[in-house]
């Protein structure tokens, strides 16, 4: 399986190079996924890990190898767990550049279940702001949630796009939910809001300019919707 080859065995290399190399400093970026499902309220960086799906269960291992290396051999490793990123040069067969794709190319969306599903979205250059910080001001050893509190179900994400690029809800189609789909992600970051840590983007504007950029860029994405080996298999 692909995710144990990336999220086991090759951060276990990664950790096995820092042990060797006297490594200063190492960010491990997790998910928000390891945590599981949550109804109410939201996950601390002191909530059990929970996986549910296969990728969420190796990116949890690659958690927990951090923690052992941190505990056995004083490896500096601090982590983050980030909730749902978007924006340019997303795979496309995530969500957002998904729905926006098969726009363009005059497709249905494909939506899971009842679309009830709720992701917090976190723009990428605001991801990529936190681990910059967090690898400056961030404590050795410690795990900081990133997130953005942009949470929004799956149905509200696909009738904005539909909206935004000119199309009416009759492009959604419903299909099966997939197994182990979490209802629910939410992460509380008053941690990493400690270091100074604040989402720049609006989430509606920063939407607004990844669909742009999906519109400019449909040499970079058609290639890999026609590559053999892309998977269909949606988000």
């Amino acid at each position: 399986m692909d995710f144990v080859k990336s999220n086991v065995l090759g951060f276990s290399t990664l950790l096995e190079f820092a042990r060797r190399n006297d490594t200063r400093k190492l960010v491990h970026i997790s998910t928000d996924e390891v945590y599981g499902s949550i109804d109410n309220g939201s996950f601390n960086e002191d909530s059990n890990l929970l996986p549910n799906s296969p990728y969420a269960a190796t990116k949890a291992s690659a958690d927990l190898m951090a923690r052992a290396y941190i505990k056995t051999y004083g490896i500096p490793i601090i982590t983050t767990r980030s909730s749902n990123n978007f924006g340019p040069y997303q795979y496309p067969e995530k969500v957002i550049p998904l729905f926006i794709t098969n726009i363009l190319e005059n497709r249905k969306i494909p939506l899971y279940g009842d679309g009830m599903n709720v992701r917090d979205w976190l723009y990428v250059e605001d991801n990529c702001a936190a681990i910059d910080l967090v690898s400056r001001k961030g404590r050795i050893y410690d795990t900081y949630n990133v997130g953005a509190k942009n949470e929004k179900t799956n149905l509200e994400i696909a009738k904005f796009i539909l909206k935004e690029m000119g199309k009416d809800e009759s492009y959604i189609e419903f299909v099966k939910d997939r197994p182990a789909h979490d209802r629910r992600y939410s992460l509380n970051c008053s941690k990493i809001g400690k270091l100074g840590f604040k989402p720049k983007n609006n989430f509606y504007n920063a939407l607004k300019k990844t669909i742009q950029w999906y519109k400019d860029n449909k040499e970079w994405w058609k290639k890999i919707k026609g590559m053999k080996t892309y998977e269909t298999k949606f988000y």
